[in-house]
């Protein structure tokens, strides 16, 4: 409110006042108590009136104005507060949808990662078996190779040493007709026909 419509409202209030104080004045005056009391004199009441429609016209023109642009500026503001609550309403409920969305999509793409890791396991797992199998199976060949490898040269010891056996109990049982060489080669000969039919079986 400016200062001209403080000095019009500060004038209208003191009319009022003076609009006022005469009618206080002669009723005091007057000691007689009546139903008059209520009812107001004309020379009471137009001034009143007066003063009244003086504080109005200053109050529409200068003070309402004001009053009514404040209460403008107060209902576009509470309007704005609701626009911004409303649209920021929207805007959390997007982006909580969005993150919602997003929280799926890392919950897919981890499924997916995990299904790849388990079938890059299986394969792996797949191929550590399969080498491991190779291996063994290298393993066991060797193996098998080294036994016939050590049952063939401890048959040829072992022969050699029948060989020897024999060549010495023919020795004892036959005499000393045959040489040392024809003991020999005859044992030989019985452990070639002797072994023959287990190579043929």
């Amino acid at each position: 409110m400016n200062n001209t419509a403080r000095k019009l409202a500060a004038l209208a209030g003191a009319t009022g006042v003076a609009a006022w104080s005469a009618p206080v004045v002669s009723l005091a005056e007057e000691s007689a108590v009546g139903p008059d009391i209520l009812i107001p004199k004309v020379a009471e009441f137009v001034p009143a009136l007066i003063a009244f429609l003086i504080i109005l016209a200053v109050l529409s023109k200068l003070v309402w104005p004001s009053v009514l642009e404040m209460m403008e500026k107060r209902q576009a503001k509470i309007q704005a507060d609701l626009d911004d609550a409303e649209r920021s309403k929207r805007e959390a409920a997007e982006e909580v949808k969005s993150y919602e969305s997003k929280i799926l999509e890392a919950h897919h793409e981890a499924d997916a990662i995990i299904a790849k890791a388990k079938k890059e396991a299986e394969e792996v797992r797949s191929q550590v078996l399969a080498k491991a199998q190779r291996e063994a199976a290298d393993i066991i060949a060797k193996a098998h190779g080294a036994v016939d490898s050590e049952r063939h040269k401890a048959m040829i010891e072992l022969s050699s040493s029948v060989v020897d056996l024999s060549v010495e109990i023919a020795s004892k049982i036959i005499g000393n007709d045959l040489s040392e060489d024809e003991q020999r080669r005859l044992a030989e000969k019985y452990l070639a026909e002797v072994g023959a039919p287990d190579e043929r079986k």
